[in-house]
């Protein structure tokens, strides 16, 4: 049977890596008494797997962990709804802070979910400094227009296989953005390209919108979110 856990990660243990995240899995499913199905070949590893991974420091209020157990049968009996809710539970009882499970459903896709993620939503909050540009708060719509009104929005984005950073036109990988303006934070919402066919991290956005409106803003400072994930 194959199952999609969805959940939430708040608060400190958005500091904990996508890799540590995995492992709290595997070894919650193992102490649980859930057994996972094996891929096949010389170093077999359990069917499971997020939609998509989560950067250090986020936050979310929608992620989705897809497994495969061994057999039908492999909690109590037969493969019903009660034994999805036993999964669930057995499972909470695992999870340390900041990971909330929220639902349990079997999976009906054929392709992966991370095959089949389109888009993400996410809000970013950034905390204004001391000294901000003059006229602050600035209007919502003239942010957008100022903006979202650019032809291409350039920034440098990091190669994987490469070094040397190459300029990028993020512009078409914005789906939706808002700006929510106010006296201490400007708040954004975006909808973003996210998945193997297209991806935008919303680190590019913020190192535009702080360049775009002169704000000098500690990385360290600014809250992301991401809020739901869209799929096909």
């Amino acid at each position: 049977m194959k199952y999609v856990i969805r959940f939430q990660k708040t608060g400190v243990i958005c500091y904990t890596s996508h890799l540590d995240i995995m492992k709290v899995f595997k070894r919650s499913f193992k102490r649980a008494g859930i057994k996972l199905a094996y891929s096949q070949g010389f170093n077999p590893h359990p069917k499971m797997g997020f939609a998509q991974p989560l950067s250090l420091g986020y936050e979310s209020l929608d992620e989705y962990i897809e497994f495969e157990t061994a057999d039908a049968a492999s909690m109590s009996g037969a493969a019903t709804a009660v034994d999805k809710e036993e999964i669930l539970e057995k499972m909470r009882e695992l999870m340390p802070g900041g990971l909330e499970l929220l639902s349990i459903e079997e999976a009906r896709h054929n392709k992966t979910l991370a095959a089949n993620t389109i888009a993400a939503e996410y809000v970013i909050e950034i905390p204004l400094p001391e000294k901000r540009p003059a006229g602050w708060p600035l209007d919502a719509r003239e942010m957008w227009d100022a903006y979202m009104g650019q032809e291409e929005i350039l920034t440098l984005k990091k190669q994987k296989k490469k070094k040397e950073p190459v300029t990028v036109n993020i512009r078409p990988k914005i789906q939706e953005m808002e700006f929510k303006p106010s006296e201490e934070f400007l708040r954004i919402e975006a909808l973003l390209d996210s998945g193997s066919d297209s991806n935008l991290s919303p680190e590019l956005v913020i190192a535009t919108v702080l360049e775009k409106f002169d704000l000098n803003v500690p990385r360290s400072d600014i809250r992301v979110v991401r809020k739901k994930i869209h799929f096909k």
